[in-house]
């Protein structure tokens, strides 16, 4: 049983960012400051891709571990309701992987951070993770990756 009324259910639903999410700043504030310059959710890209950066052929998703359902401590269903959120969570995540497909194919390379990777208990270093990101958007040698927190 939900312990909110659905108005207030409703109401903390609507506040729920699909752009401009925390983990998103951090990571742009982070990259913005070594140097990268980018682009946000480009509507002409599979999939609006949350940060892209043209001069690389790269971009990055960063994914709410609970709406992309990564399967980590951070993503587990509600009680309520479990075939409704089951279903909308499946097809988030075929949605993601079609855009990535199409991504891949157009020939951008992906790089994928996990909201895990950010916050909670096996988040890793600001350092660690921006090191990697820009790592993967200077080097140019993989076409896709993922960055999860550590006990991920």
């Amino acid at each position: 049983m939900d312990v909110l009324t659905p108005e207030q259910r409703r109401l903390n639903m609507s506040r729920i960012r699909g752009k401009d999410t925390r983990p998103e700043l951090l990571l742009r504030r982070g990259l913005h400051a070594r140097g990268l310059r980018y682009r946000l959710h480009a509507k002409h890209l599979p999939g609006r891709p949350d940060i892209v950066f043209p001069a690389y052929r790269a971009v990055i998703l960063v994914h709410g571990c609970f709406w992309h359902g990564h399967g980590c401590p951070l993503s587990t269903l509600p009680a309520t309701r479990r075939e409704f959120w089951s279903a909308k969570i499946s097809a988030t995540a075929a949605r993601d992987a079609k855009a990535m497909q199409a991504l891949t194919a157009a020939g951008w390379r992906v790089l994928t951070v996990w909201e895990c990777a950010l916050r909670g208990r096996y988040r890793l270093s600001e350092k660690t993770l921006l090191d990697a990101c820009e790592g993967f958007i200077r080097t140019g040698a993989r076409r896709t990756r993922v960055i999860a927190g550590v006990a991920h």
